[in-house]
Order: structure tokens, then sequence, then C-alpha cells
């Protein structure tokens, strides 16, 4: 999985993860709290005593550490569900031709993606051999340049290519031409019927910064680590999972 290099993706990264851990102590007290104060009254300890309550927690902590990591991926869990509830139509509906599968399929898998980044390339064939076999499957790409300048001037490129119906051809053609660089953008361009002098004016234009802009703020609240990052019902896998992950995922949500 590559991670992201732009300083405002990586501080927000590092914010929550603290937050994660803070959150997980709260977690933690807010549900042993619970139980204490479910207990009936005994000698030493009575129903609403703060202090007593406090220690119990206290001492409940010191003596099982192991249950914080379970609380932060439960908490972690919890959020990002809830995250991907508020912003589901923002996730799944993809910028124009930007989509392949099944128009109205029963399942949308969403790939978060780089050009740049070499487990998103990885990832293509898992994807490809998704939407061969699986005839309900609908996958949305979701442009989240985070690597390098190349990497924007890909995306927007790769945005024009779906204005004009010609996304998945254009996606396929650059993912094949190698480095991503300016000549291998505008070939993969020409190669889809886009003509050099409209691929150069995608690039320089500010056409295309907030689709790219929205996606960047969709990836940090649904806290992904990086790219390629996969949201399925309401889950998220980050990195190149593979494909087995990806059809369990996918085969999860219609089990619900």
């Amino acid at each position: 999985m590559t991670e992201p290099s732009r300083p405002g993706f990586r501080a927000a990264l590092s914010n929550r993860t603290i937050q994660m851990t803070l959150g997980a102590f709260a977690f933690i007290a807010a549900t042993a709290t619970g139980a204490a104060l479910g207990m009936q009254s005994t000698g030493s300890v009575a129903v609403g005593d703060k202090a007593a309550i406090e220690k119990i927690v206290r001492d409940y902590i010191l003596e099982h550490p192991e249950i914080i990591p379970e609380a932060v991926e439960r908490l972690q869990a919890k959020r990002v569900s809830d995250s991907i509830g508020e912003s589901r139509k923002a996730i799944e509906t993809p910028y124009a031709g930007a989509w392949e599968g099944a128009a109205n399929g029963d399942v949308t898998l969403v790939e978060f993606f780089d050009y740049a980044c070499g487990y998103c390339r990885a990832s293509l064939p898992d994807l490809a051999k998704l939407v061969g076999e699986d005839k309900g499957l609908k996958v949305v790409y979701r442009e989240l340049p985070i690597l390098s300048d190349q990497s924007a001037d890909a995306a927007k490129v790769s945005l024009l290519a779906a204005d004009k119906g010609q996304y998945m051809p254009y996606h396929r053609a650059l993912y094949a031409g190698g480095k991503v660089t300016r000549e291998t953008i505008l070939a993969a361009a020409a190669k889809v019927g886009i003509d050099r002098q409209a691929a150069e004016a995608a690039m320089a234009s500010s056409k295309y910064d907030a689709e790219i802009q929205s996606n960047i703020a969709l990836a940090q609240k649904l806290r992904a680590t990086g790219t390629p990052t996969f949201v399925v019902g309401d889950q998220v896998l980050n990195g190149a999972v593979g494909y087995d992950a990806l059809k369990q995922a996918v085969a999860a949500v219609r089990a619900k």
C-alpha cells in the first residue's frame, strides 16, 4: 500500500491516530463504567460512587491492557461505518463515466487510487476478474492523486476521458504505459482519441480540482491510510488486499 506524501493528508492521518487512541480509552471507560453502574450495591462499592467506579475502570485496564487494541479496532470500525453511511451517495456516485461493470448493480465497490501507485496497478487484474465474473457488480473509480504532480496530471486527463466516455480505455492504457510521466499520460490519451492539445489543456485547467479535492476529503473522512483504498458496503479495505478479500467483501454485502 502506498502512503500519501502530501503534508495535509499525512498530518490528518497522524491526528486521527491520536484521536483514535484517546477515543478508545473513552470507549473502554464508558463500557466499564456502565458495567459498574449495573452492579448491585455491596459493602465496599455503592452504586453511584464515582471514585470507586473510576478505580474499577483503572484497575481493569491495567490488568487487561490487551483490550486496548481491540477497543481501538472496534471504535475505528464503528466510526468508519458511520462515515460511509453519512457519505454513501458521494462515495458511490461516479464522476461521469468513471466506472465499469453493471450500471445498476446490486453491489458497488469503490476504489480510491493514484495512477503512480504500484499497488493500484497490481490491483487492476483483480478488479478486472471480479467485474468479468460478477454481472451484478459495479466498480466506481475515484481519483486520489496524492503521490506526485504527475499523479494530478494523470487524474485530470482521466476525468477528461470520463467526460468523453473513454474512461476505462484510458485507465487501462495509462497503466499499461509504465511509469506515469507527462509523455505516458499524453500517449494514453492519444490511444483513446484525445488529442494532445485537449489533454494538455486539461492538465493546466482547474476544471477538475473540485472533484479531486472532494475525493481527498472523502478519503480522509473514511480514515484511508493510502492507496489503494476500497469501500464495499460498510467496510473499508486499505491496500492491495487481493482478489479473494475483495470477493469476500462483496459477498458479505449480499449476505446482509
